[in-house]
Parts: C-alpha cells; structure tokens; sequence
C-alpha cells in the first residue's frame, strides 16, 4: 500500500477541519479521496474529490481503505459497524458511541474484524501537558492519588449554536449535551489518566441556561478505588468560564490552569509525615516548579497520522477505539445518576441506561427551530 485512501463521512465542523489538514498534506501516507453529506450544499467545495450523498454507499464504492466518521452521535455505532464488516479502517470522532450498550455493540464488531485499525479522534492524549502529568504520575511524584477536581466551564455557547442543527441538544439526535458533546476529551483524559471510578453521583441542570431538553450544568462526585474522591464540573451557560485540572497525591500537587502547569511537591510523604511528627500544627516542607510544555501544532493531525502509521506499518494506536467507551460510560453515569437520583456503581447496566435514554426521546416534546448561522472559527473550541 503506497497511500491510504482516506474517506470522510460527515461535513460538519469536525469533518471539514480533518478535510482541511488533509489536503492539506500533513499527514503522510494518507490521500483523501471521497467525502459524503447528506447535506448537497456542503459537498460543493469537495468536487474535484468522489463525492457521495451516503455513507454507506462511499464504503461500498471500493475507493477506500479507510473512514472518518464525523457525523451526528447516533450514526457512529451503525456507520462504524457498517464500515468494519465492509473491512475498512475505522477512525471514529467522539463520542464512539451515543451510549455505553451502543459502545459495545461497536466494540463487538470490530472483534470480528480485528485485523481492521479501529482508533478513536481523542487528541487530548497528543496535548504534551497531558503527557506530562501522565508521566509524573507512572512515575510515582505524584503519589497516592488523594484528590481530583476539574472544573472545566470554558464550552459557552450561544442560542444560535444550538439551533445551527436539528440534531443538536436533543436526547434523540445526540443523546445528550455538554458530558456527551463538549466533555468527551475532558473525560477521556481524566480515566487516561487516573482509570475509572468507583462509583458516581452526578447532578444535571436539563436547559438550565438554554432553550435545550438535555443537559447544560453538570456536577458530578466521583469515588475511586482507592478511596481518592473528585469533583467534575462543567457548563455551556457559563462566561468567561474556568478550565482548572487539579491533582492531589500524598506526595505533593499539580495544579494545571491557564497554558501553566504547576507542581507544589511535599519533601515527605504527607500521610507518613503525619503519623510520624511530633506537634500538632506541623506540614512538610515543600518545593514548587513550573513544568514547561509547547501546545501540539495540531493535535488532530498527530493522531490521524498515528492511524495512518498503524495501518501501514502497525504502530500501536494513541487512542484505540475501544477505550472509546470509558468516557461514553463516564458522560452517561453521571447523567443517569443525576436523573435517577442515585449513586451510581460503576461499571454502568448499559441495558439500563439505553432504556431510560429511550424514554426521554419518547417522551420529548422539544420543538427544534433550526436556523443558518455564521461558520465563524471552529478551532476557537478546541479546549485543552
């Protein structure tokens, strides 16, 4: 195989900025060949490529060997089983999956096509801030792990985001909002980095800033296997909004906020120092540092060209699809806690969940007006 032959299905925001870089020639080994819309508008400037109205009909043609599928939530589950049985290599926008049960059945097909590359677009885990706290952490500075909070309300948008699209903010077009929407690579990089809880209690504002019938304001309690607990947070209503990551372990601090990373380290172990000092107001003594790191030029491009690399020469992927589903099931708990009024033990009844999700659209009775909006800079929303 000389170049890949990429396939892009869906043009929206996320579909044209991979569109973009790829003609581009960022990525090497890759040529994008096909696109498809179904939206004849949004086709017009693709022209000179092959250019479908289905999906599934760009997977039939034989042009490619791979797909980027970044259409609405729903259709990730079906057009990237579609896409696996038809033998292609997959790359999946977030979420993978609208919901955990529709995750698996994913993550199912492609076990019945393992030789095919499935990868998840979670470029956080291409972000060197990312990869330096991931470090300090595998290499114990950290310590236990004590405490997690991330209040991350830098997603405001306007009325007029959510009426750009029919689908949008709607339990039946994406299933819901800021967890599932905006939060995605927030909550991939938080069980990258620190694994799963325990267990969840979460509390969402349906509409709370917003003409919406998903969620807008979400607060969520997190429990850990080790007994460490956290804190999430994060809105769409919410200016000038924050994006403060902050861990605590026995040996010190990381506070990441504002392109800063910041260590304050304990000299001894807290917990050790307190069963060992001898008054009673005494704390360790402690050093701080500025840990630099330079922003990837296109964290996009790095892992597309990872999937290309796998396909091609089977480097191990950044981001495999199958750790897609941690952050769908995060999103979800979180949600279902909030709407069941319960604390939630992970790992979340998928079944469960689908049902009460099947409820709310039965039940919904949103009226979306959809209007034109302005196409202004979607790479504004790339939040770190």
């Amino acid at each position: 195989m000389t170049n890949v032959r990429l396939g892009i299905i869906g043009l929206g925001n996320i579909g044209q900025h991979h569109a973009g870089y790829i003609m581009a020639g960022k990525i090497n080994g890759a040529e994008l060949v096909a696109v498809s819309d179904a939206v004849p508008g949004k086709l017009e400037r693709f022209k000179p490529l092959k250019v479908f109205a289905e999906g599934e009909e760009l997977m039939r043609s034989g042009l490619v060997d791979a797909v980027i599928i970044a259409t609405p939530h729903y259709q990730h589950t079906t057009l990237g089983i579609a896409a696996l049985r038809q033998g292609l290599h997959v790359m999946v926008e977030k979420p993978i999956s609208a919901h955990k049960a529709d995750a698996e059945r994913l993550i199912a097909a492609h076990r019945q096509n393992p030789r095919a590359v499935f990868a998840g677009m979670f470029q956080l885990r291409a972000e060197p801030r990312y990869l330096r706290i991931r470090k300090l952490l595998r290499e114990g500075e950290l310590g236990d792990l004590v405490r997690m909070s991330w209040i991350m309300t830098d997603w405001f948008r306007t009325e007029a985001y959510y009426a750009s699209g029919g689908w949008r903010a709607t339990w039946k077009g994406e299933g819901g909002g800021v967890l599932l929407n905006q939060c995605l690579h927030n909550l991939d990089a938080m069980q990258w980095l620190l694994g799963m809880p325990a267990r969840v209690r979460g509390f969402c504002q349906l509409g709370r800033f917003h003409r919406i019938e998903v969620e807008d304001n979400v607060t969520a309690y997190l429990e850990y296997p080790n007994g460490a607990t956290g804190t999430f947070v994060s809105s769409t209503g919410e200016a000038p909004g924050a994006n403060r990551f902050e861990l605590v372990g026995a040996r010190g601090k990381l506070v990441l906020e504002r392109d800063r990373l910041s260590f304050t380290r304990n000299e001894t172990d807290m917990l050790e120092f307190s069963r060992t000092a001898k008054t009673g107001f005494a704390k360790p003594e402690v050093w701080q540092a500025d840990i630099p790191f330079e922003n990837a030029a296109n964290s996009h491009a790095v892992l597309m060209q990872n999937f290309i690399n796998a396909i091609v020469e089977g480097e191990p992927l950044i981001a495999p699809g199958e750790e897609g589903i941690h952050s769908v099931e995060l999103a979800n708990v979180m949600l279902y806690s909030s709407l069941t009024g319960q604390t939630i033990e992970l790992p979340l009844d998928g079944a469960a969940y689908e049902r009460k999700l099947n409820q709310l659209i039965a039940e919904s009775r949103l009226e979306k007006r959809v209007v034109e909006v302005v196409n202004d800079d979607f790479a504004k929303s790339f939040n770190r």
